[in-house]
């Protein structure tokens, strides 16, 4: 069977890490309900050349927890919005030990093998509150992707870590994921320095991917906010800071 044509394949990968609390969990899910249904993103989408995209949900911690919590589907209208939301909340987000984004960039990659759709690009949004401390290097699994034509965009949550201990919190986690974790055609990604910022946040970077070049909408996006930064030409972040940390921890034993 013949593949259907979507404008966007795109794979909403969500830390789930014990790093942030469950009322963190919460609100990380309520954003994405909120710009899903957002009438900015639902007009991008129908904006596009098929007015159509294919999406998957899943939620990642350590380097064997990919949980696919939403199977790939199609969004062109409103209700196909909010049946989509409907299965993404109809079972409350479960943390895990370990922060693995190496794994779950290599998870989601897979998802596009199978996915029943052909999308015009295939996006990799993957948000997350600390770096890669299991499973292989984060920045050649990034590479790798990037390298098929996939692009990664970051939502780094530099929000101060609300869940059992933050002591492997890095300061610079913007930089990090400029660095180490975003690729592809015209990656970019959207630091959130608190939750109140997050909602916005999402919804900016969904009408980014979504909204072709010329659509009135992502002008308007562009106009009212500062530019989005841009994967990295030159890298100066250490893409193991996060293994370090986790190698040097001594008695703190978290995420």
């Amino acid at each position: 069977m013949a593949a259907e044509p979507v404008d966007v394949e795109l794979v909403l990968a969500v830390d789930v890490s014990l790093s942030m609390s469950p009322d963190e969990l919460v609100i990380q899910r309520d954003g994405y309900v909120a710009a899903l249904t957002d009438g900015a993103v639902l007009q991008a989408i129908a904006g596009g050349l098929h007015g159509r995209i294919a999406v998957t949900y899943v939620e990642w911690a350590g380097a064997t927890v990919q949980q696919v919590v939403v199977p790939w589907s199609v969004i062109a209208t409103p209700e196909d919005a909010r049946a989509f939301v409907a299965q993404m909340t109809a079972t409350p987000p479960r943390s895990a030990r370990r922060t693995s984004i190496s794994s779950a960039l290599e998870f989601a990659g897979s998802l596009f093998e199978n996915s029943g759709y052909r999308g015009t690009k295939r996006v990799i949004d993957v948000s997350g509150d600390g770096p890669n401390n299991q499973g292989g290097p984060v920045d050649q699994a990034r590479d790798r992707i990037a390298a098929r034509g996939i692009t990664i965009n970051g939502l780094p949550l530099m929000t101060n870590g609300g869940g059992m201990i933050s002591a492997y919190d890095i300061n610079n986690l913007d930089s990090y994921y400029t660095d180490c974790v975003i690729g592809g055609p015209g990656a970019f990604m959207i630091p959130v320095n608190g939750w109140a910022q997050f909602p916005e946040a999402i919804r900016r970077k969904l009408v980014l991917e979504l909204a072709g070049a010329g659509h009135p909408i992502r002008a308007r996006m562009e106009a009212m906010h500062p530019p989005v930064i841009k994967a990295a030409s030159t890298f100066t972040t250490d893409c193991q800071i996060g293994e370090k940390m986790w190698n040097n921890r001594g008695w703190i034993d978290i995420q």
